[in-house]
């Protein structure tokens, strides 16, 4: 690739990936202080581990809508907004209904952000290149995980507060995204397909390539001609498309119903209850994917994780 500011603005919209990831695990070190801080039962406490996935739930529904309305890089300035948000907002929580808002807010960040940061990335760069860019926001979000595992155990004996410097820490990365997503122009493609703004289109394509920026642009101008015909005529859930569908749903379907998140969020007290001090526990969570079938083999106390904590979400 011959102009390293595509590279650079793939890389800034990947971390929205990495905030997905580091979102959605860093609950995992925190989760048992909470419940002693909070006296929490079974039934809220598997809520308030799961209220993100559910904010989660909705952020992706409705993420595509903001991203066609005001457009990829204004969506994603918003995504950091609420990333930079929820972080502060849960680590300076005073009671427990806040600290569930703003972690459902913080959901609402990783489902937007599973959208929009994707969309943007596969329309900046060449063709060429778009599947080796996306895969950067892929990357990221287990890169996110790895950190926040990591975090949770360079502050897990720092005090009673621990728990909320755990969650306090994303606060960095979410305004480095903040500030970084400013420097990213808009998609060529949203200007072009959506406001007709043609001009604006053909500058961030002379950026991306100037020799092909004329033939990119027809071929986007093509395409959203197609893509207005086609959605005149054309049904997302008609036999045509029923066995794409079909394999996107399943795929993810199981790779829900796999149980994967149980272990991210109660990585650090499946450890504990296997044996290990809760240091050891915090620091082997990052090899939680690759440890979960022996502790389910070999730690009687998961079935009783499984029916209370787990059943709970």
């Amino acid at each position: 690739m011959k102009n390293s500011k595509i590279i650079f603005w793939s890389i800034t919209v990947a971390l929205g990936g990495f905030l997905f990831g580091f979102d959605t695990a860093v609950i995992s070190g925190a989760e048992q202080s909470i419940e002693r801080l909070w006296d929490l039962s079974v039934l809220e406490h598997g809520l308030t581990v799961s209220i993100a996935l559910i904010g989660t739930v909705v952020g992706a529904m409705l993420g595509g809508w903001p991203s066609d309305a005001w457009g990829r890089k204004k969506t994603l300035f918003w995504i950091a907004a609420l990333y930079l948000f929820s972080a502060l907002g849960s680590a300076l929580a005073p009671e427990w209904y806040s600290f569930m808002v703003f972690r459902f807010i913080g959901g609402l960040g990783v489902g937007a952000s599973s959208v929009a940061a994707p969309m943007y990335i596969s329309e900046i760069p060449p063709a060429e290149k778009r599947g080796k860019m996306v895969g950067l926001f892929q990357f990221n979000i287990v890169l996110g995980i790895l950190i926040a595992y990591f975090s949770n155990y360079l502050l897990a004996d720092i005090g009673s507060s621990a728990w909320r410097w755990m969650l306090g820490v994303e606060v960095i990365p979410a305004i480095t995204f903040l500030v970084l997503v400013m420097f990213v122009p808009k998609s060529p493609r949203w200007l072009v397909v959506k406001r007709g703004r043609v001009e604006e289109a053909r500058q961030v394509l002379q950026i991306i390539n100037p020799a092909t920026a004329e033939t990119s642009l027809k071929a986007i101008i093509a395409s959203g001609e197609d893509e207005m015909q086609k959605q005149s005529v054309d049904s997302l859930f008609t036999r045509k498309y029923r066995f794409p569908v079909m394999l996107a749903i399943t795929f993810a379907a199981f790779n829900q119903l796999s149980g994967i998140n149980a272990i991210i969020y109660y990585a650090p007290r499946v450890f504990e209850m296997s044996g290990l001090e809760k240091s050891s526990a915090l620091l082997s969570s990052p090899n939680a994917k690759a440890k979960a079938r022996i502790l389910i083999c070999h730690c009687p106390n998961w079935v009783r994780i499984s029916q209370s904590r787990v059943g709970a979400i």
